[in-house]
């Protein structure tokens, strides 16, 4: 698949309620670089990405998800964007370019789940980001989970398919796995941008504007399984896993931030393309669906969002 106008996730915003705590975390135990960390905001990158930051973490009174960006390919993409959201009567506000550091300018709305959105087309690249010439496998070992890159971000709300249908109708996203109850409403939408499994999730809930969880992705098995023995050893709050989904097929941990948000290590998943049908799951196989291995949900899962 041409990846052509979204390209990708680009980063995700934060809200922790001990700044210097969850740099800890996120440095230490995912394994993320701090890049920079200015008064109630600290920005991190994984070794294996290339611009400037993926993670940002907000000091707050309250935890959960700021705000979701994704980067396009340039700046009229960025332009035609805002247009088509508007077209769609999606209101739009700008954020000038430096509101975040190294990043340009950014259009910003809201979908009816609640969560706030940015798009933007610039960011600077970072001075240790992946090899380029005659390149080794990584710049520098890379430690804690060896966190690769910010992969998604699954989020709540009510009106799952009203903010799925501005994904695929403003944005080009396609769906790829659904989750439907008996009357035929969907209760889970998975969209990709890419040839990725997912590159968001709406998951539907009674309550809007919620983080389910930020996910990370890490190479194999092996790191997920990895990623376990510190969730174990360094007494990190542990949700679930490992396990495996059978929606994406993605291998997986999780594990909550000392303010109580989701983190999850994903590995795997299958590759998507335009021309394959949705995979589509029915509530009675929900279980399985979530967990493959267990094929049961527990409460937890279900009730701890932020």
């Amino acid at each position: 698949m041409a990846v052509t106008g979204v390209l990708r996730p680009g980063f995700v915003q934060i809200r922790v309620m001990d700044l210097d705590e969850a740099i800890v975390h996120y440095r230490d135990n995912l394994g993320l670089d701090l890049v920079s960390h200015d008064g109630e905001f600290a920005f991190l990158r994984a070794y294996d990405e290339f611009d400037r930051h993926s993670v940002v973490l907000r000091q707050a009174e309250e935890p959960g998800l700021d705000v979701l960006g994704f980067k396009v390919i340039s700046d009229a993409a960025l332009t035609g964007f805002a247009k088509r959201l508007n077209d769609m009567s999606v209101m739009t506000g700008n954020v000038p370019a430096g509101g975040h550091p190294g990043v340009g300018r950014r259009i910003r709305f809201s979908v009816p789940t609640g969560q706030m959105i940015d798009l933007y087309a610039e960011m600077e690249l970072s001075d240790k980001g992946p090899m380029t010439k005659n390149p080794d496998i990584w710049r520098e070992e890379p430690r804690g989970m060896r966190i690769s890159r910010f992969d998604h971000c699954a989020v709540l709300g009510v009106d799952i398919a009203a903010s799925a249908e501005i994904f695929e109708k403003a944005l080009d996203f396609v769906v790829t796995e659904r989750a439907i109850d008996p009357e035929g409403n969907p209760v889970a939408i998975f969209l990709t941008c890419s040839n990725k499994a997912h590159d968001i999730a709406f998951l539907a809930n009674p309550a809007d504007a919620k983080l389910h969880h930020a996910s990370f992705l890490v190479e194999s098995w092996n790191d997920v399984g990895h990623a376990c023995d510190l969730i174990a050893q360094r007494n990190i709050s542990l949700d679930i896993g490992p396990t495996r989904h059978g929606i994406t097929r993605g291998q997986t941990v999780y594990f909550f931030d000392p303010s109580g948000n989701r983190n999850e290590c994903f590995a795997g998943g299958y590759q998507h393309y335009p021309d394959n049908p949705i995979r589509e799951w029915t509530l009675d196989q929900m279980g399985k669906a979530i967990f493959y291995y267990e094929k049961e949900v527990h409460d937890r899962f279900t009730s701890v969002m932020t």
